[in-house]
């Protein structure tokens, strides 16, 4: 464990690709459900984030995404279009719209996610119990959490 504390560039560059190949390849597994509903990633994670937090706001939405409001009202249009998602109104603030997965949505949201708990769990299953927890550990302090 101490060698981890100097790491060098190459080691973390090293580190770097191994993310960015583990993304990849989590998300490629999904690939064939997104081309069969004609959506792209942005869609899958705007899914993802709905299905994650049921009722979740626009706002909300744009704070956990980062992206620009244009880039997200098109995905959210596509989605409508599609009738993957709905809205309510809150009951409060009738201004403030929030954002539900319908039957369809769901659909979707689970045939993605089974294909992608495969390839974790089994990663998972394949590491002892201090790694998983220092795996997500590192996790939580690369995104600032």
């Amino acid at each position: 464990m101490k060698e981890l504390l100097y790491l060098k560039d190459e080691q973390l560059k090293d580190l770097i690709e191994k993310i960015f190949i583990s993304y990849r390849e989590t998300f490629s597994d999904s690939k064939k459900i997104l081309d069969k509903y004609s959506i792209g990633i942005a869609h899958h994670k705007v899914i993802h984030l709905i299905a994650q937090y049921e009722g979740i706001t626009m706002s909300q939405l744009l704070a956990k995404l980062k992206v620009t409001k244009q880039s997200l009202n098109r995905v959210i249009k596509d989605l409508l279009k599609l009738q993957i998602i709905s809205f309510k109104k809150d009951k409060i603030d009738t201004r403030v719209k929030h954002v539900y997965l319908n039957d369809k949505g769901q659909k979707i949201f689970d045939e993605i996610f089974s294909k992608q708990k495969k390839r974790i769990y089994k990663a998972l299953l394949n590491s002892n119990s201090k790694e998983v927890l220092y795996f997500n550990n590192v996790l939580k302090k690369i995104i600032n959490e």
